[in-house]
């Protein structure tokens, strides 16, 4: 009998790596197959967002965030003559308690994500396997079979309760499932240079996008000591031409980078590609990552989308094999991620419009455009409005108002700030565990009943009370926290709340005021995750 799992994982990227710490740490088996024998030795993303360094900090990964990644700054766009067409601040408030944005060295993430998992007990990878069958059966217990060979056609025969396709772009989970990616008809072929700088030069702004129409590129961090450049491929130019070494050196010039002072460690021609696929899931095979959606660097939010996945499944997973949960929840998955990351894809790909214009006229007229609003906000002492590439969730397992529509703030990422407890103090997460939490303002012996405790604590859920900031740590009793940056207080008094039910991937599900709204609240979470009958 092939060796049984609760989840596999196909592919061992980020997403992949990210997934199986958060299931492991649940006290989940995880089996992962991935194709390649190492892992890519050389960077593909550069950044990951605020959100994305909290689900890392709950696998593990949080104290080494400083060591492969830096805050990614000021992000500066600039016509061919020097103009500031758009300048978005890196100081921006951190809502998720990390910076907003995190410019980091993939190779260096990923190589302490596999140490981390390699001390791991429930976690077993496979290299230099690749899947080539998926077979689910009908038995009561839904067991997914799969067969992996290697290069010499060795075969090897594994099981799991549930697949996750963390495979790519090429996903071989998502043919399988039987699913195809719409693809949104934006593609542009860009030259890739990753370079080490031995002079010292520092960057201001850290990262820069040249809207040239001769030549758009872009420089950005890549992590500390590491800088990426990019050139998009004009009309004429073939990828053979564009992809050598020489003509890496002579388009670097343009940012006076040469021989004498930097080393190219690499270079490589991307197609940047927009689509996402029309089903996440079907019966227990289920997709995320790249697998998932592709979309163009320009919002840096590739590698936070698929981290957002990540998170957004492990606690799902974890409910449905406890029994605590229906299948429905991953209906959930599909409905909430699929919405919330075509919005990053949209958004994407409208600043790629922008920024890939290589017509003179249209780009003069856009440079009006961009300058005469960056002028009005200077004028007024204010920055020009911003669409931001994250929204609340609309769809999924929220607390909707009679409309339909999520109550606000359902679906909007929770803050996470600094509290104190007892000899205590630090990051929410990091004091009050992880999991689900029952955040309130009230006791919570006269806002719940036995019955409602006895649920929370079935689920793990941490129920805490939170105080205002001039309370004495020391005399906080078991369950309450204080308020040290007056973010939790202003929060549920926005939402004219006294408590919030936030789910472990951080976002709220919803909130109420005093018991009987509370304990309806409660009571439709405990629907929601069991519309249909589990044995447990």
């Amino acid at each position: 009998m092939p060796a049984h799992c609760d989840v596999l994982i196909v592919g061992y990227g980020p997403v992949g790596q990210l997934l199986a710490l958060l299931l492991a740490d649940r006290g989940r088996t995880v089996t992962v197959v991935e194709r390649w024998p190492q892992a890519y030795p050389m960077p593909r993303a550069v950044a990951f967002d605020g959100e994305g360094a909290r689900t890392l900090s709950a696998a593990g990964i949080g104290g080494l965030v400083g060591r492969i990644g830096e805050p990614s700054g000021a992000y500066l766009w600039q016509n061919a003559d020097g103009q500031v067409l758009l300048h978005i601040d890196g100081a921006e408030r951190k809502l998720a308690g990390w910076p907003e944005s995190t410019s980091m060295y993939q190779p260096a993430l990923e190589a302490e994500m596999e140490a981390r998992a390699a001390g791991h007990g429930n976690i077993t990878v496979h290299r230099g396997h690749e899947v080539v069958r998926i077979d689910e059966d009908s038995t009561p217990d839904g067991t997914v079979r799969v067969t992996a060979t290697t290069p010499d056609g060795d075969e090897l025969l594994l099981s799991a309760s549930w697949v996750v396709g963390c495979d790519g772009a090429n996903s071989f989970v998502r043919r399988a499932i039987g699913t195809e990616m719409t693809d949104l008809g934006f593609s542009h072929d860009w030259l890739v240079c990753d370079v080490v700088h031995h002079d010292g030069r520092t960057f201001d702004p850290n990262n820069l996008q040249i809207c040239d129409p001769a030549r758009p590129r872009t420089s950005v961090s890549a992590g500390p000591g590491n800088r990426r450049y990019e050139f998009m491929r004009l009309a004429g130019e073939t990828v053979e031409q564009l992809n050598t070494t020489q003509s890496c050196w002579e388009l670097l010039k343009l940012f006076d980078v040469s021989p004498a002072d930097s080393t190219l460690r690499r270079h490589h021609v991307y197609s940047f590609r927009a689509g996402s696929a029309e089903q996440w899931h079907r019966g227990r095979l289920v997709i995320a990552g790249d697998a998932a959606h592709v979309m163009p660097p320009f919002a840096g939010q590739g590698m936070s989308s698929g981290f957002r996945d990540a998170g957004a499944l492990a606690w799902r997973l974890d409910a449905l094999l406890a029994g605590q949960a229906g299948p429905e929840v991953l209906d959930h998955y599909t409905q909430e991620r699929r919405t919330h990351v075509r919005h990053a894809i949209t958004m994407s790909v409208n600043l790629g419009r922008i920024i890939c214009q290589t017509d003179p006229k249209a780009a003069a007229d856009r440079d009006l455009v961009m300058k005469a609003a960056a002028e009005r906000a200077t004028a007024a002492g204010t920055a020009p409005p911003q669409r931001s590439p994250l929204q609340p969730l609309t769809k999924g397992f929220l607390h909707h108002a009679p409309n339909g529509r999520p109550a606000k703030p359902a679906g909007a990422l929770a803050p996470q700030a600094r509290i104190a407890q007892g000899n205590r103090s630090g990051l929410f997460d990091d004091i009050v565990g992880l999991g689900f939490v029952l955040l309130t303002t009230e006791d919570p012996e006269l806002l719940l009943t036995e019955a409602d405790f006895t649920y929370l604590a079935g689920l793990g859920t941490r129920i805490v009370r939170i105080l205002a900031s001039g309370t004495d740590p020391a005399r906080t009793a078991p369950g309450e926290v204080v308020d040290l940056d007056d973010v939790y207080l202003p929060f549920l008094t926005a939402a004219a709340a006294t408590t919030a039910l936030i789910r472990p991937d951080f976002y709220v599900y919803g909130t109420a005021a005093g018991p009987g709204a509370v304990r309806s609240l409660l009571d439709e979470a405990r629907t929601a995750l069991r519309a249909t009958t589990v044995a447990a």
